[in-house]
């Protein structure tokens, strides 16, 4: 697929309706469906988990990108690969070593990438540039939905393309609405993930659209 894709967070979605949601973002002309796991350690907030993202596979076709906020990635990550999910993201800063890993979500079947915060220098994913298949540049501190988007934070996006060169695609979350996407793609994003921007809208596929580069 060419050209910026459009992935939306069911984070802020309604949780009592995630298959309606999931459905919703279809129709109004996403890319991918992004999954928040969150684990109440590595971040203090908790959200769905592994039988979740397995009830919910069935109700579209559309790539599912699990980003896993965990403190123990390399119990679960191969578990997400296995239930359906095209890529997995793990967190550089969570304290295990990460090569193992990373292989254990190829042989799954799914892409494997880190995910960095903003804090996080680009250095942190060097030793693992040869295992990436994507990255994930957080331009919030990942845990809760809603934050603004911290240009300083997409600042890295150029020296992570020259670490991962020109066809992995690096992936963007935080704050990405209508007015912050130019800023994500101008940096050299290839997936801007959104939620409140497009589960808050008065008309989803509108605000897909929003966050599409004008030709």
């Amino acid at each position: 697929m060419s050209g910026v894709q459009i992935a939306a967070s069911i984070l802020n979605a309604d949780l009592g309706a995630l298959r309606e949601a999931v459905q919703e973002a279809e129709r109004a002309g996403v890319d991918r469906i992004h999954l928040d796991i969150m684990d109440g350690h590595f971040v203090p907030n908790l959200t769905f988990g592994l039988a979740t993202v397995e009830a919910l596979r069935g109700a579209t076709k559309l790539p599912f990108d699990a980003h896993l906020m965990i403190s123990n990635p390399a119990t679960w990550a191969p578990r997400y690969a296995a239930a359906g999910c095209q890529t997995v993201a793990i967190h550089v800063e969570a304290p295990e070593r990460h090569a193992a890993t990373l292989e254990s979500i190829r042989s799954a079947g799914a892409l494997a990438g880190l995910a960095a915060d903003p804090g996080t220098p680009v250095d942190a994913l060097s030793a693992f540039a040869e295992q990436l298949d994507f990255a994930l540049v957080m331009t919030v501190k990942s845990g809760f939905g809603g934050q603004s988007y911290q240009p300083e934070a997409a600042a890295r996006i150029p020296a992570l393309r020259l670490l991962l060169g020109a066809t992995r695609l690096i992936h963007v979350d935080g704050g990405i609405k209508a007015g912050t996407a130019a800023d994500a793609v101008k940096q050299g994003a290839d997936v801007l993930i959104a939620g409140t921007a497009l589960f808050s809208a008065p008309e989803m596929e509108a605000a897909v659209a929003s966050l599409r580069p004008k030709a």
